[in-house]
């Protein structure tokens, strides 16, 4: 029986044989061009747990440390990592502002989406600031209005510009130093929905009622709050 070299490509009676012979160390094709760009990395984040102690956060050096450890549990530790908190000095002014905290931007949540440029379109509605791209730093969704349980209220203290919130008889929660029963904080609606005085704003819809653990799990929220990184 006469054999045929692995190179020839012949043509029999009446099967094509066409392309049998192609060169088994041919290169693939590229799927879809160019390789896509590296994925930003996250400088962004919603808390996936709170100290545990209602919006005793141990002020905003002890509510900084927990987002460096949250962050350095994932490998995203360094960046300078900020909450995202006011505070109000004794007579209700405006001692620090959440907007001033937190660097100029821009900022990419952990599956690399843009969250915002910048500090002005961070609070404005060019933001991209959604429950589904509100993640936390292990990239999930947290539970919002209509899930059980409700989490969706996030401590700012803040106004909706980022300034720090003031109102009669307003405590800020001690300047996140209370769980006490009574006292207040500012709190935001991360999935944009819900009651309040501005119910879709991310970072001031209301006001808590109480400060205790008990007391924002009553009303909605976890004592979670969002995290930023400002830079080294």
């Amino acid at each position: 029986m006469k054999t045929f070299p692995l190179t020839t490509c012949a043509v029999f009676a009446g099967a094509l044989a066409v392309g049998a012979c192609a060169p088994r160390d041919a290169p693939e094709a590229e799927a879809g061009g160019d390789a896509m760009a590296e994925q930003a990395p996250m400088t962004f984040f919603i808390t996936s747990a709170g100290p545990g102690d209602g919006a005793n956060l141990g002020g905003l050096k002890g509510a900084d440390a927990h987002c460096e450890t949250l962050a350095s549990a994932v490998g995203a530790g360094g960046m300078g990592w900020m909450a995202y908190l006011s505070t109000i000095d004794e007579v209700g002014g405006a001692s620090v502002n959440a907007r001033d905290r937190i660097g100029m931007g821009p900022w990419h949540n952990q599956a690399g989406a843009l969250i915002a440029n910048d500090v002005d379109e961070l609070h404005s509605e060019a933001a991209n600031l959604t429950k589904e791209s509100i993640l936390t730093e292990v990239g999930d969704i947290v539970n919002g209005r209509g899930d059980d349980p409700n989490m969706h209220d996030i401590l700012t203290g803040s106004n909706m510009d980022g300034t720090a919130y003031t109102a009669e008889d307003y405590d800020n929660c001690g300047n996140w130093m209370s769980n006490a029963e009574d006292g207040s904080a500012a709190v935001g609606h991360h999935d944009r929905i819900g009651g309040g005085q501005n119910p879709t704003s991310w970072n001031s819809a209301h006001a808590s009622r109480g400060c205790s653990q008990e007391n924002l799990q009553g009303t909605g929220g976890n004592g979670f709050f969002y995290c930023f990184a400002a830079g080294t």
